[in-house]
């Protein structure tokens, strides 16, 4: 016979399983579009770098952790994320430095591909925070205000703000002065749109995936007591 402890035991650690498994999935989506990002791409009337693909998704991401579990625990798994792009740009940057060995000759394509200018990490950090901060405390907040109802406002009103900041600061700080104004332009705004689009074309399965875990986790939280602090 199961005690009523062991099952409480039981569901708590199924919970912790899942909030794992949703931060994994958000950690390993920004290092690889932090990556991606290196290469600029012209897709149809769109020209955007090779992490917008799969940049977006992070959001979603985002908005399931906030939803489901609330904006303090989507707050660590912001600052995980952040932290483990750090760590990612550390290592990189000191392979990147050590001498290479006799007979290797790809010194240059790693530098090319993965060698990332202080002017990049700073971008990509400081517009990651501003996002992903951003877009987590409209959701929490429009949550109240909706009293929970309308999800798809709620996960698209937030990505336009996040996306929004999230694009403007890391094109401007990464770009400024590098790409011809135009360019630059056409590259924050396909952008911007790119995502905004992906955040409105994945809403159904951003639906099923959160009604499930509210479903599985037994939870679906309110902000009505939390202090909107990054820190």
């Amino acid at each position: 016979m199961v005690s009523k402890k062991s099952r409480l035991e039981k569901i708590r650690h199924e919970r912790d399983s899942y909030f794992a498994f949703v931060v994994a999935l958000f950690v390993a989506f920004l290092l690889i579009s932090n990556i991606a990002s290196t290469k600029i791409l012209s897709l149809w009337i769109f020209t955007f770098d090779g992490g917008t693909l799969l940049f977006p998704l992070t959001y979603i991401f985002g908005d399931v952790l906030t939803e489901v579990y609330g904006f303090k625990k989507a707050k660590k798994a912001i600052w995980i994320g952040f932290f483990c792009a750090l760590l990612m740009t550390i290592v990189l940057a000191i392979v990147q430095l050590l001498p290479p060995a006799s007979g290797w000759e790809n010194q240059a394509a790693f530098e090319s591909i993965l060698g990332m200018t202080p002017r990049i990490v700073a971008a990509s950090l400081i517009a990651y925070l501003a996002g992903s901060f951003s877009n987590s405390i409209v959701l929490a907040k429009m949550k109240l205000i909706t009293r929970g109802k309308r999800l798809w406002a709620r996960t698209i009103g937030s990505t336009i703000i996040g996306e929004g900041f999230d694009t403007a600061i890391f094109c401007t700080v990464a770009f400024f002065g590098v790409l011809p104004p135009e360019l630059l332009i056409a590259v924050i705004a396909s952008n911007y749109f790119f995502k905004v689009g992906v955040e409105v074309l994945f809403t159904p399965i951003t639906y099923k995936i959160i009604n499930s875990l509210k479903k599985k986790e037994g939870i679906d939280f309110y902000d009505n007591k939390t202090k909107f602090n990054p820190l």
